[in-house]
Formats: C-alpha cells, structure tokens, sequence
C-alpha cells in the first residue's frame, strides 16, 4: 500500500478544496492508500489561522519520515505561502511531491501581485514537484512557461454520480453557490435582479454561502422577495436546492474548476456560469450550459432570461450536463488516474525514504 501525506485545508472549512478532498474519502481513497491528512488552515481569525498551521507544521514534521509521498492541495496568495513551507520541507527530506493546484486566480497573484525576486521564488517551489496537477488545459499552459510542461497533468476535480431523479423545468428558481464576494459576480447577479423581477414575477434567487462583502449583502437585501439567502448550504440541503432550482449561475470573475457548477450538472440543472478558467472545459455553450462574458451584468442577463423563458432549453442543457458528468467526471475515474500518478512517482524513488535523524523507515 503507498503512503501517502496529504496536505490541505480543513475538511470542514467552506471551500472547493475541502470538498474534494471529502470527495475522496467518501469514495474509499482511504482505503486503497495508506493515507494522513494534515489540515494546514481553519476559518476564524488571524491568530487562530496562524496557531493552525503552526500546528499543522509541527505534525508534518512529526509524521514526515513513516511517508514516501507528500501530495499537497494549493491555490494562491495566503495558501501558496502556507503550503511553499510544506513543499520546500518535503524537497528537503528527499520526499516525491504531488502539488495540487486549485487556484483560480494563480495568474493575477504571479503576474500582478509579485516582483521578479517572488516570481523566481515561486518557480523554484513549484519546481520541486515531481507531478503537478492542475484542473483544465489552460492551467497546464500556464504553469507549463513557469515550470515547463513534462510534468504537468490535467486531472478535472470530480463527483460521485448519483442515480438520476426526475425533475421539473420552468420553476424560475435560480440557485447560486459559493463565496458571497465581488470575485464571484455577486454585483453583477444582483443588478439582473430588476430586469428579472420585471419579466418573471416569481423569479427566486437562493443565494448559498457566507457573505464576504457587507455592501453587497445590503444590496441583496433590496430584493426581499426575489433574493434569498441560505447561508451555507451542504450535505441532504444542498441536494434539495439542486433539486428544486432549474437553473444555476456562477459569474465568477476567475475559477480554477467549479466544483458547485459540477454538482449542478450532475444534478441536471441548466447551468449559466463565466467563460473562464476551467468552466469551458466543463460546459459546452448552449449544449451543456450557457457561458457568459465575466464582469458582463448585461450579458448575465440575457443568458438568465433565455433560461427563464425556455423550459425546454433549460431541459435540454440539464439533460446534457448529466450526460456530461457521467461520461467525464466521474469520481472512480478521478481516483483511478490519482492512484496511477502516485504509482508513476513512487516509481521514482531511487531510495528508501529517510527518518528527519536520517535513519532508514520501513513502518507506518
């Protein structure tokens, strides 16, 4: 059985990273791997984050030596400068590294936010990956002009699939999933608001997540009968909002890969979301979903209004995303391609992995 030490943020913390990650415990990853996971963040504030991951480090320390693989789950910013320690530790101790990059906004933080000497660090860090994983082609272009792309896999986050409800079309019920902020089109949902209200009386917009941004929350409290907020929602209650809500946005500004978009088309919902990051490579316009201009409130609108006036379409699109997901996104597919990386890179130990003293370790 390889071992295997998984780095990440906690599983209960309100994140697409944390949903996959639960996604494969709930498949058996567990128990087709010898597996720890090390959770490096916890929501809350400022000093709770840092005795976490200082926690989190000194496990990592503790446990490093019983394991010959460090697979370690990244986005940007705060989370690329927690989990550099990780990796360079792992780098250090002679540990094959599997980097999971989920950032959707990686390019902005590298391009934008960093000066030449942070740019140099980041390649380095990155570089010491033996696989790096990224969810969509354009991610592997990307991260293939700062590490070069021999190592660079696409492996699409994934869903267990569900056996296949019926359900009904032209509910004008509109769901949203997700961070409550600017980056996710937030302003731009509710100035379609008016427009909808205008043309569909019942139109319903369940808003699902934590606010992030006070100014947009008083904004949404404008609308008391069209917007309503359900705070975070999972498990049984996300299903029935799945369920009950034909139609699904996501205007997010950036995304690496919309777990909630898949979660949506796995539940058959007509799927209006962004023409950025890894959507496209999950949505196929006006076959699978409707793709949308980011930072466009008025081409929203008028995808909104398509889905809101065709339940026929919106059939269609729905029928189409299942489709979709059954055929590529299917979670035993995802873990049987992450088992077949981790036997590529354990493939490539030349030694047996060494305790932090330096002595050899054959447990567990």
């Amino acid at each position: 059985m390889r071992k295997v030490l998984m780095v990440g943020p906690g599983r209960n913390v309100h994140g697409g990273i944390s949903g996959v990650v639960n996604n494969y415990y709930a498949a058996g990853l567990d128990k087709k791997i010898r597996l720890c996971y090390i959770a490096t963040m916890v929501e809350g504030s400022k000093a709770r984050k840092l005795l976490q991951a200082g926690i989190a480090y000194l496990r990592f320390l503790a446990v490093l030596p019983r394991y010959e693989i460090v697979h370690v789950h990244m986005a940007s910013d705060s989370s690329y400068y927690r989990k550099s320690v990780f990796i360079r530790t792992a780098h250090f101790f002679g540990k094959k590294i599997v980097l999971h990059q989920h950032g959707g906004d990686f390019t902005g933080f590298y391009r934008r936010e960093l000066g030449e000497k942070g740019r140099v660090r980041v390649r380095c860090t990155l570089a010491m990956a033996d696989e790096f994983l990224v969810l969509a082609p354009v991610w592997k272009t990307f991260f293939g002009e700062i590490i070069g792309e021999e190592k660079i896999t696409v492996l699409p986050d994934a869903i267990p699939v569900s056996k296949r409800e019926p359900r009904e079309y032209g509910q004008h019920r509109i769901l949203f999933l997700g961070r409550l902020c600017r980056e996710k089109g937030v302003r731009e949902l509710l100035a379609c608001v008016p427009a909808l209200r205008e043309r569909f009386a019942d139109v319903k917009i369940y808003l699902g997540g934590i606010w992030e941004d006070g100014d947009l929350q008083e904004e949404a409290a404008r609308y008391p009968q069209q917007v309503e907020w359900l705070g975070w929602v999972f498990g049984d209650e996300k299903k029935k909002y799945l369920r009950e809500c034909d139609i699904f946005v996501l205007p997010t500004y950036f995304e690496g890969q919309s777990l909630s978009v898949m979660e949506a088309m796995e539940a058959a919902c007509a799927v209006v979301a962004s023409d950025t990051g890894g959507i496209p490579m999950m949505i196929s316009h006006q076959k699978s979903g409707l793709l949308v201009k980011p930072k466009d409130a008025e081409a929203l609108k008028e995808a909104l209004l398509a889905a809101l006036e065709d339940p026929a379409l919106c059939r269609r699109l729905g029928e189409q995303a299942r489709e979709t997901v059954e055929k590529e996104f299917s979670m035993e597919e995802n873990m049987r391609r992450l088992l077949q990386i981790y036997e590529r890179v354990a493939g490539k130990l030349e030694c047996p992995p060494q305790r932090v003293d330096g002595s050899k370790d054959g447990t567990v």
